[in-house]
């Protein structure tokens, strides 16, 4: 494993939640982060406590991350070390109601 790599399963691994991410919690820079943040706001997520990775930041991570997943796009949302999936899938569990189920958060 590459140290990117190392770096990543370890952000996975010892964050509760983490969404990896164009931008931060507070200043989203592109339209799915934004939308990504939104929906983890809507479950009741303290986007403070969030753990949050700017691959704007940092070119080995924003490639990196895409081999881990083996998922094309950003953001990427993992919960509990599981990788849950990107804006659209985010929207579909939080309708459903699973994406709170799997967050641990009461439904609104």
């Amino acid at each position: 494993m590459s140290d990117t790599q190392q770096r990543i399963d370890d952000l996975v691994k010892n964050s509760e939640v983490v969404l990896f991410m164009k931008g931060d919690a507070s200043f989203p820079q592109c339209g799915f982060s934004g939308r990504a943040i939104q929906i983890l706001k809507a479950c009741g997520v303290d986007t403070k406590a969030l753990k949050t990775v700017n691959v704007l930041a940092d070119d080995e991570v924003r490639q990196g991350i895409k081999e881990y997943s083996n998922w094309p796009t950003i953001p990427q949302l993992y919960v509990k070390g599981e990788f849950i999936g990107g804006s659209d899938i985010m929207m579909e569990m939080y309708q459903s109601g699973e994406l709170q189920q799997v967050l641990g958060t009461p439904q609104q």
